[in-house]
């Protein structure tokens, strides 16, 4: 026993159990590990269903009618949800059981970025939280119980571990796995979500005036390091717009691999492995559509408003796409449209849409049609967005010149042939139309008295005409503090009257719109006024989406989601309640 006991090592763990010893060891381990922070990636949903006042679903969310409860947080703030950062951590504390260098560099920078990921998806939707660098235990109950950091204290973090995933992570270009570019594209969205959050919230209560909320860091500071970011990323990470064929934009996004050229990183999906999304049926099989507020806002090739049209209110299906930004046509079922792998036209579906512009974007062929069909690549990041993020940046911050618009905003519109923006132009003769108060335009004190007003508008409309339907709208309008938005009636395509009408431009009628139902003849749908379609005025106007529904939205508190009251009481109260949200608790 003696010499037993005298040559054994006791300090060894044993060879039938894994440990953070022996897992860690190699980089493959620390691959595998990190594999599972993939699932952070965003829901399909959150993307092609992305809800606002230019996009309808079928049934409006929670968030677009101002009816979200105490209890809507709760799903964002969950023990699985908290679970990744322990794990995200675990790797960190323990990596350096890794005797492979190069790896072990590699995938604390994955790591990294994750963890500023999470983070980042926390402060969008719930403002300061408790900031956690190390694996918390079940008896830690001084971290378990802890208050939530200053918001200012989450935003420095995060851009810290966004900067050692830049230094840490390789520069190859991977559509499907982070790398240097990756963080940099998540470093330019978060420091101009954050810095245009800081900048339209300032004095709110969302923004300074508390403990919990009071900021050091300048949103111009923020701003600076977005377009820092966004340049580096432009001039050194060798990415490009996607630009091959007669419509490169529509094709960007029916793709079943990613076109590596623009897509910084994207979300993969597989028939064989039977990995799909509805993106796909959404626009087919769902009353879904955009809005005549969204539609209204591309250009005419010329680069003119099309609000600046005599009579834009008025004008009819047939020829409201004409001599208008190419994007338009690519983004919206408009007459001609053919689905990929058909050979003719059909007309738009009215009774599977609430606006009548059904979206055409991740739209392949009629194979994919079916619910849970779809297996289009899903871009979370492109260059595109960077152009947009390096542009309103720099007009935010007043130092935006010509030669800035030329290698960001003009590049979007030499894809498809759209005359130049010219700044001295768009301060000269800002629209009016997206500055209308009591209309559909932004109406923010802050923007309407900065001094490059007209061009910082034209980069939110190039904004919201070149990403729709990507999950950045709502969060655009979170930042610029414009939610009242959201409360505005849902319109969509125009009809004078009752009668027959032609909706892919060969003459022939393809829907009649009654009082009652008859028939049309051959090939014609009759849709019945106020059962099958509801316009402004009846039996006359705009088609109008939730007809009857009252929107509404709280400038006092619904720019953030709730702190889940369980938690609150866990920590008896270390947890604050976020402003305007009533929870019945006495802390």
């Amino acid at each position: 026993m003696t010499l037993c006991f005298t040559s054994c090592n006791m300090d060894l763990a044993p060879e039938d159990q894994l440990s953070t010893v022996t897992y860690f060891k190699s980089g493959t381990a620390l691959k595998e590990y990190s594999n599972y922070f993939y699932r952070m990636m965003p829901d399909p949903e959150t993307m092609y269903a992305e809800e606002g006042e230019h996009f309808v679903a079928p049934v409006p969310n929670d968030e677009m009618r101002g009816i979200r409860d105490i209890h809507s947080g709760e799903a964002y703030w969950s023990k699985d949800v908290w679970k990744t950062l322990r794990k995200i951590n675990y790797l960190l504390a323990n990596a350096d059981q890794c005797s492979d260098a190069d790896a072990r560099t590699h995938y604390v920078g994955v790591a990294h970025f994750f963890r500023a990921y999470f983070y980042f998806n926390m402060l969008q939707r719930f403002g300061a939280v408790p900031w956690y660098d190390h694996v918390i235990n079940a008896d830690d109950k001084e971290s378990l119980n802890r208050p939530r950091d200053s918001r200012d204290l989450v935003v420095r973090n995060i851009i810290a571990d966004l900067d050692m995933a830049v230094d840490e992570l390789p520069a190859m270009r991977s559509a499907y796995e982070v790398n240097k570019w990756t963080a940099l594209a998540l470093k330019s969205r978060v420091c101009l979500f954050e810095g245009t959050f800081r900048k339209y919230h300032a004095g709110t209560t969302f923004n300074g005036g508390s403990s919990v909320y009071s900021e050091v860091l300048p949103w111009d500071d923020l701003l600076q390091q977005c377009a820092d970011a966004s340049l580096t990323l432009m001039q050194e990470g060798g990415y490009s717009l996607y630009t091959t064929g007669a419509e490169p934009y529509r094709m960007l996004f029916a793709t079943l691999t990613p076109q590596t050229e623009e897509i910084i990183w994207a979300r993969a999906y597989s028939k064989d492995l039977d990995i799909k999304h509805n993106a796909q049926a959404w626009s087919v099989a769902r009353a879904t559509g955009f809005t005549k507020r969204f539609a209204d806002l591309y250009l005419m090739t010329d680069g003119t408003p099309f609000t600046s049209q005599a009579g834009y209110e008025t004008v009819q299906y047939l020829d409201i796409f004409a001599n208008r930004d190419p994007r338009m046509a690519q983004t919206i079922h408009a007459p001609g449209y053919i689905q990929m792998g058909a050979d003719k036209t059909y007309a738009v579906n009215l009774q599977m849409s609430l606006t009548g512009y059904k979206y055409i974007k991740y739209i392949m062929e009629s194979t994919y049609n079916t619910w849970g069909g779809s297996v289009c690549t899903m871009p979370i990041f492109r260059v595109a967005e960077v152009y947009l993020n390096y542009a309103e940046a720099k007009a935010e911050l007043g130092t935006l010149t010509q030669s800035d618009l030329d290698k960001s905003v003009n590049l979007l519109r030499d894809r498809v042939g759209m005359a130049h923006l010219d700044m001295a132009v768009a301060n000269a003769n800002p629209d009016a139309s997206l500055t209308n108060v009591n209309g559909y335009g932004f109406s923010s004190p802050v923007l309407l008295a900065h001094p490059n007003k007209g061009v910082l508008l034209e980069i939110r409309r190039e904004r919201l005409i070149e990403t729709p339907l990507e999950g950045l709208h709502y969060w655009d309008i979170m930042r610029w503090r414009e939610g009242h938005l959201f409360t505005l009636p849902r319109l969509g395509l125009y009809f004078p009257g009752e009668g027959k009408y032609d909706l892919t431009g060969d003459g022939k009628a393809n829907i009649l719109l009654s009082a009652t139902k008859k028939s049309g003849g051959l090939g014609v749908t009759c849709l019945v006024f106020d059962q099958d379609i509801f316009l402004s005025n009846g039996t006359s106007g705009n088609m109008v989406a939730y007809k009857d529904m009252i929107m509404q939205w709280n400038e006092d508190k619904d720019y953030l989601y709730p702190i889940p009251i369980t938690d609150r009481t866990m920590t008896s109260g270390a947890l604050s309640q976020n402003p305007g949200w009533i929870d019945g608790l006495q802390y």
